[in-house]
């Protein structure tokens, strides 16, 4: 009676509970409002008859009977998604195309996790990944020559959608003492003297400019380009310039305190990142994976990031 009462959607909010520590990111995780995880939980704890987790708690603290369903998560979930890859090779076949362009290195500390997970499990799929910095990736895709692109700059092209992937904040790092680092946050008038160094791409596809900057109609006194983060980080640390990047992308370095960060305004530049596919490729069993992992991969490896509907 009680196996019945359980559901996967339980043990997929539960291992959410368990990664992120609270009920609110839980619930960015799974997609729900807070309120509507909370009605879940405590419809569950009603059917089974015992608490599962100890509230107002952080992070979580979960009762016994909470960790032995999250046992039961870790052994059913692996093989719930299993199955369904399973399914979906015998319905559709496991061969096929995969060749991927990005727009900037950042997204390697997320996008190789995935594509481990990829490979692993759709050995027959010829996989190739590239940067995008010496094309333009969006209109290769529409023409076939890539099958997916990442991107946080969607353009509108016939035959292609865009699966958002999660919100970041852009933000600004600068050296630890640097005259800008007692400001509570930046505005685009501070970047008159300034040099700014990014990747090697267009201004018009950065955030801060599209955002912030060209709005204001405001320019850097320098640009400099450099194709490494971690080179740029160098940079910054020295005080020879500024540089903005993904909140995300700048964790394991402020961390360290190698740099301090600061929000472009008040509010914040926040953005959205996308993949982007063929329409007519939704559907195939391999990208459909793809999609998915890369989605769960994200929330699990970066810090800073929100739900993409929010």
């Amino acid at each position: 009676m009680t196996m019945s009462i359980i559901e996967v959607r339980h043990l997929k909010t539960l291992t959410a509970l368990r990664e992120t520590g609270s009920l609110v990111e839980a619930a960015e995780r799974v997609h729900l409002t807070q309120s509507a995880l909370s009605h879940q939980l405590k419809d569950l704890e009603e059917k089974l008859g015992c608490q599962l987790f100890i509230r107002k708690t952080k992070p979580v603290r979960f009762t016994s009977a909470g960790l032995r369903l999250l046992q039961l998560a870790d052994d059913v979930l692996v093989s719930f998604r299993s199955a369904q890859r399973d399914i979906q090779r015998f319905a559709e076949g496991e061969s096929g195309r995969l060749h991927i362009a990005i727009e900037c290195h950042s997204c390697y500390e997320w996008l190789m996790p995935t594509i481990d997970h990829f490979r692993e499990h759709w050995p027959d799929v010829e996989l190739d990944l590239s940067t995008a910095f010496g094309f333009m990736p969006l209109p290769a895709l529409a023409r076939g020559d890539l099958d997916l692109v990442v991107t946080s700059d969607p353009q509108d092209l016939p035959n292609i959608e865009y699966i958002p992937l999660f919100q970041y904040e852009s933000q600004v790092a600068l050296s630890r003492h640097h005259a800008l680092a007692k400001k509570d946050f930046l505005m685009p008038e501070d970047f008159t003297k300034e040099t700014l160094i990014s990747y090697p791409v267009e201004a018009e596809r950065l955030d801060i400019f599209k955002h912030f900057l060209n709005p204001a109609g405001i320019a850097p006194a320098k640009i400099r380009h450099s194709e490494l983060t971690l080179m740029m980080m160098q940079l910054v640390a020295s005080g020879r310039g500024v540089c903005c990047l993904p909140n995300w992308a700048l964790t394991e370095y402020t961390n360290r305190q190698y740099v301090i960060t600061k929000s472009l305004g008040e509010e914040g530049v926040w953005c959205k990142l996308y993949l982007a596919i063929r329409k007519d490729q939704r559907e195939n069993a391999y990208m459909e994976d793809l999609i998915n992992t890369a989605s769960k991969t994200c929330f699990k490896n970066l810090k800073g990031i929100l739900a993409p509907d929010l």
